[in-house]
This record gives C-alpha cells, sequence and structure tokens, in this order.
C-alpha cells in the first residue's frame, strides 16, 4: 500500500523488506487474517501472473514470499509442483496446513534453502524489493531457476493507479514511525527492475502492466485485511490500534459499493526474465 509519503517507509507492499526474522514477525502477527481476509482478494492477481508466467500441468514453481500460500493452492489446481518461501513461521504454518506435502520453507529471499535449477518458474508477487540487497535476491532466484525457466517479479504500478496503495497509506502515513527517505527510483518505472534483474545475472524477456481489483465482500472483511498487514502492526505499535483502525475505516469507506463490497482498482508491473548462465 502506498502514498506519496510511501517511500519514507519499510513497506512489504513497496520498498525494501529488512531481515526475515524482524518481517516475519511483523507479517505474521495477524497470520489467520492475512489467510481468511487478504490473500483470497488477491486470486484475480494471482491468476494474471501464473498466465504471464506460464504455469501450468507439471511446472515446477517456487513462490518466493508466499504467505499463506493463494498463489500456490491455485498453481496446484493448474497441476504444477509447488513449493514456497516466506518470511514468517506462522504464514508459512497456514500455507503448510493448506498444501499438504508442498516443502515450505521460512528464511531469507538472499539465502533460498533449494538446488540449483530445481524450478521451472520462480515468482515473487510484491516480495523481492522487500529483501536487504534485491539483486542478491534476484541472483537466488536465478540460481534456482532451470536456465530454461523464468523468473517473475511483480510490483505495483504507479501510485495514483493503485487504490488500494492509496487508501491505506493515506490513512497510515501519519501514524507511522519516521524512516528514512529513500533517493532509488520507483520499481515501477521501465527499466528500473531489468536493470536489477541484469546486474543479477538475468537476462529479462518480457514486461508489461495489468489491471486487477482487489475486493472483499464488506466493511469489516475489509478492516480485517487491512490490519492484517505489518506495516499496519508498525502503525498499531507506534500510534496504537485504536487510531489506526479509526483511520482505516475512513479510507475503506471511500471505496464502498451500493452492494456493501469494498472494491479498490489497482495496476501491476511484471518483468521476467531467464537466467544468464
Amino acid at each position: 500500500m502506498s502514498s506519496p509519503h510511501l517511500a519514507q517507509h519499510r513497506l512489504r507492499w513497496d520498498i525494501v523488506m529488512g531481515t526475515a526474522a524482524i518481517q516475519g514477525e511483523l507479517w505474521g502477527a495477524k497470520a489467520r487474517d492475512w489467510a481468511e481476509a487478504q490473500e483470497p482478494a488477491w486470486q484475480p492477481v494471482f491468476e494474471n501472473v501464473m498466465t504471464l508466467a506460464g504455469v501450468g500441468p507439471n511446472s515446477r514453481l517456487l513462490d518466493v514470499g508466499c504467505g499463506t500460500g493463494g498463489l500456490l493452492g491455485l498453481a496446484r489446481e493448474r497441476g504444477a509442483f509447488i513449493a514456497g518461501l516466506d518470511a514468517s513461521e506462522t504464514l508459512a504454518a497456514i500455507a503448510r496446513e493448506r498444501l499438504p506435502g508442498a516443502r515450505i520453507e521460512v528464511g531469507e529471499m538472499e539465502e533460498l534453502p533449494f538446488a540449483e535449477g530445481a524450478f521451472d518458474i520462480v515468482t515473487g508477487i510484491n516480495a523481492f524489493q522487500f529483501a536487504g540487497d534485491i539483486v542478491r535476491a534476484l541472483g537466488e532466484a536465478a540460481r534456482v531457476c532451470d536456465i530454461v525457466g523464468t523468473v517473475f517479479m511483480l510490483v505495483w504500478g504507479q501510485r495514483e493507479k493503485c487504490q488500494l496503495q492509496m487508501a491505506a497509506m493515506t490513512a497510515l502515513a501519519p501514524l507511522l514511525p519516521p524512516s528514512p527517505a529513500s533517493s532509488a527510483p520507483p520499481l515501477s518505472n521501465p527499466g528500473v527492475i531489468e536493470a536489477l534483474m541484469a546486474k543479477a545475472g538475468l537476462e529479462p524477456t518480457g514486461d508489461g502492466q495489468f489491471d486487477a481489483t482487489v475486493a472483499f465482500p464488506d466493511r469489516n472483511i475489509a478492516l480485517r485485511a487491512f490490519a492484517s498487514a505489518g506495516i499496519v502492526t508498525r502503525a498499531e505499535r507506534h500510534s496504537g490500534a485504536d487510531r489506526v483502525r479509526d483511520a482505516l475505516r475512513d479510507a475503506i469507506a471511500l471505496h464502498v459499493r451500493a452492494d456493501g463490497q469494498v472494491a479498490l482498482a489497482n495496476q501491476f508491473r511484471w518483468v521476467k526474465a531467464r537466467p544468464g548462465r
């Protein structure tokens, strides 16, 4: 989620992540809410990613930053062999419950616990950019990807075209602790991700954007979903849960449809590449 002040905060949804231990604790604080309220709303995004990345029967897929397994479950339905990695043990535990037999690991993106060339497709949905070293994380994705495979990176599009980011961060930015500003260009800018991939030894093979609406059945579920994010946990600890919830309720209210559904339109940018080794 983003606002004009987003680059000043270390958020899972838009900029660099710190260590898995710190971020895993933040993002796993409300793991069940994430699993039951947040991830289901992302199905349209997951479906787009799988189609663009070429996930199909017998694909060997690794999802980096897999959360509670939303993408992986859909990929398994397509006949893929699945594995995942996340920073949060509580999120990973739910993914294991939902996906019996799948290998779901907890750890750092820069040190993937998988063998070289083990996967045909490695995806990162708003994930690779949260590594302490993005280039190293992409390099690890390249290492575990088959030489003729695909590394697929998805990020938010232009901020003004991402209602989910704007809604949440307009509410949260004043409630977060201060954080140093970043001079790095937005990952949504053409060429930025491609340059990082090239440094990691990847050869970009395609890029683009797509629009997807993230929708929740009602205000209560939307609030539960928003509040499950690690950035909200940080804001609650800094400014108090009541203030944060009130601010989120006000932000959500602007996106309620006549039928009570909360729907937010978003743009996403993607780049896919192959290992250059």
